[in-house]
């Protein structure tokens, strides 16, 4: 009984969990990029390809999630950009059922009671079933607490949530067989893949990198190069809003050293009070911005660098020891210790290079990975890291600080960071490291175990009536410049910076701005050129000029995209024309690897044994798996044709291939079989992952919400 009222009482958490699961897969694989708001529609919220989705469904979902960030963040502030987060989770979540359940209808797929009574009972049952009924003593289905829950009515509610995900789990199983058959792993595949791990190369190269084909000056790219190159990409820059430009000056809200100064003295005199308390969650209560920092662990991620570098020295982790006020990031808190113990998992800081890319370019995969190759070569040659963060980082937020992004725990960031992170060692550099947001070259420097439980009192810095009044009024004074004088001449007249906000769309956060419906609101009603008003935000003031409109669903071929895509043009060409120059090197009668280095200043000829495929290794050289991969193909003792590497061209000579001794091919395969099994049917879910992109693209989605 004590197992069913448990569960029972775990209703709403089992529901939220897999919801969350579900959204997370939303947000990082589908993005949350749908067609323009196209007025209010009397109980609609949209429309799917003409399928309506009604006000009263979308209230549902939101009301969930809304839920399930308040029971995951208690206490959190719903600013407007989470506000926004939550509602484009819920709109994203209804539309991807909708069209799923268009695939499934277009498919035939149903699905009888019998088949879901049939995945119950069976060795591998549904995904939800294993999670929540898994006997962690034997890692076997405890089939009597399922029984349980199934047949018992007070358990009603819980089960008609999990039977929801059986169903939906069971249908996409079928699209999947569908959309493909590929369920067997073929003898010669098998003997390729078993071949190729275990061989070992030997080979001798002449690695050419871009540079050698000449400088970038030496290959022009015209304009009309740029616009056929733009016209022939073009779907690849389709947006399916439209969107607009501005410049902007802001005025921040920034609290005064005054108002710092009185948040502070206020705290100063709770000290005593807090110290001496027998009840601290009344006072707690009373006093704190954040009623529920009551008896709360705290490891270093849970403060900012500065902030936990005050907190953490041992003269303060004495327990009854009252610290602060301290500030970080924007309040000050004042915390009383009350336990300090070793945390089950470590806190980790760590610094990292991000380097972004479009998966679907591969001009762009290979210029990131070009210069993944390129920025290690520079670490290794001893140039700084914080250095090269700072140069090449697409994390802007890190990047100022030198990459570093502070103290982290596992469940904080995603799954393939953490795993890198928290199995180095400090002072190590891993990767790269591929996830959704591109390419990490990751700097572990420390790791902290300590755990502390405090009562917290925090207090926010907030901005005082009379600084706000001040800030209001320059903005005003620099907005009425602006309106005679001209907007530009104005802000430099006043030695004010002009911002740009780049491309964006209605319902999105805006680059330097975050999510702003007044901003939005001056953008999607003004005209090409047009003056705002002063447009208060709890940031700040902002003053803007509205640059440019987009209605036309595709990116805007600006002055940003323009360089972008000579660039791109630029390496191409550079690669075509170190490929021919190496072709006809080759060609030369007599040639040899020796001959071509001894005839050009820098070239050396690199001799490497045990060349392994599997990861890409070159002794002594580096990871290249381009480069690898091209050898395990070449006939031995015969000067290869222009081959790719992670950063140009080489020519190769292939000496031998060598399996162990004693090496048995058929006990290999019959070991390799479930490995290469596996891979199939990861590559079968990135197809339909591909395959439910591609439906959401070319479907008509109607956002009629206001």
């Amino acid at each position: 009984m004590a197992v069913m009222s448990s569960l029972r009482d775990k209703t709403h958490i089992i529901l939220y969990t897999l919801m969350a699961a579900f959204l997370a897969l939303i947000v990082f694989e589908w993005g949350m990029n749908f067609t323009g708001y196209s007025g209010k529609k009397q109980n609609q919220a949209g429309k799917v390809n003409g399928e309506v989705i009604s006000s009263s469904q979308y209230d549902e979902i939101y009301k969930a999630v809304s839920e399930n960030f308040r029971r995951r963040s208690p206490g959190a502030e719903v600013t407007p950009e989470v506000e926004l987060g939550i509602q484009e989770q819920a709109w994203a979540a209804l539309v991807k059922q909708t069209l799923l359940d268009q695939q499934f209808k277009k498919f035939g797929i149903t699905l009888q009671d019998q088949e879901v009574v049939e995945a119950l009972n069976s060795q591998t049952p549904p995904r939800v079933i294993q999670q929540y009924f898994t006997n962690p003593a034997t890692g076997a289905i405890d089939r009597n607490k399922l029984e349980s829950v199934r047949r018992d009515p007070r358990e009603k509610e819980v089960w008609l949530q999990l039977e929801k995900y059986i169903r939906l789990e069971l249908k996409e199983s079928k699209l999947l067989r569908a959309l493909l058959t590929l369920n067997h792993v073929t003898d010669r595949d098998l003997g390729d893949l078993v071949t190729k791990v275990y061989t070992r190369f030997s080979a001798s190269f002449i690695p050419f990198p871009l540079s050698f084909a000449g400088s970038d000056s030496s290959f022009p790219v015209k304009d009309e190069e740029i616009k056929k190159y733009y016209d022939e990409h073009k779907e690849l820059l389709k947006q399916d809003k439209p969107s607009r430009k501005a410049d902007f000056v802001f005025f921040p809200l920034i609290p005064s050293s005054k108002d710092s100064l009185a948040v502070r003295t206020e705290l100063e005199t709770i000290r005593a009070e807090f110290s001496s308390s027998v009840n601290d969650s009344d006072l707690v209560k009373v006093q704190s911005d954040n009623p529920t920092g009551i008896n709360k662990a705290y490891s270093r991620a849970d403060f900012s660098v500065a902030a936990g570098d005050a907190f953490f020295i041992p003269s303060n982790l004495t327990p009854g020891k009252i610290v602060g006020p301290i500030a970080d990031q924007g309040i000050y808190r004042l915390l009383k210790v009350k336990q300090v113990s070793q945390a089950a998992q470590p806190a980790a800081r760590a610094s990292h290079i991000l380097l972004r890319f479009n998966p679907a370019s591969s001009a762009d995969v290979q210029r990131v990975r070009e210069l993944s190759v390129f920025i290690f070569k520079q670490l290794q040659a001893g140039v700084p890291f914080e250095l090269l963060a700072k140069k090449y980082s697409a994390d802007s937020g890190s990047a100022v600080n030198g990459g570093d992004i502070g103290w982290i725990t596992k469940e904080r960031v995603v799954p393939q960071f953490a795993a890198a992170v928290f199995s180095a060692r400090p002072g190590s550099i891993v990767g790269p490291i591929q996830t959704q947001f591109g390419l990490h070259i990751i700097k572990v420097t420390g790791f902290d175990s300590r755990a502390v439980v405090c009562s917290e009192i925090d207090r926010n810095i907030r901005p005082s009536t009379e600084t706000v009044d001040s800030g209001r009024r320059l903005a005003t004074a620099f907005q009425i410049n602006a309106k005679e004088s001209g907007f530009d001449k104005s802000a430099a007249a006043s030695k004010l910076t002009v911002n740009s906000t780049g491309e964006f769309v209605r319902r999105m956060p805006i680059s330097q701005i975050g999510y702003s419906e007044k901003v939005s609101a001056f953008a999607f009603k003004a005209g090409e050129g047009d003056l705002s008003d002063v447009l208060e935000t709890e940031k700040g003031f902002f003053v803007m000029r509205l640059t440019a409109k987009n209605d036309t669903g595709y990116r805007l071929l600006d002055q940003e995209l323009k360089a972008k895509i000579r660039a791109e043009l630029v390496q191409e060409k550079k690669g075509a024309a170190l490929e021919k120059k190496l072709a006809a090197m080759a060609k030369a009668p007599g040639v040899t690897l020796e001959k071509i280095a001894a005839s050009h200043a820098g070239l050396k000829v690199v001799v490497a044994d045990s060349i392994r495929w599997s990861d890409g290794f070159i002794p002594g050289y580096g990871v290249d798996q381009p480069l690898v991969e091209a050898i395990s193909g070449l006939v031995p003792s015969r000067l290869s044709a222009p081959v790719k590497t992670n950063d140009g061209y080489a020519l190769a000579v292939l000496a031998n291939k060598v399996l162990p001794a004693g090496f048995d091919l058929q006990a290999e395969k019959a070991k390799a079989a479930p490995q290469l099994l596996r891979a199939a049917q990861q590559q079968q879910q990135l197809f339909i992952d591909e395959y439910l992109d591609a439906v959401r693209k070319s479907s008509k989605i109607e956002d009629f919400r206001p």
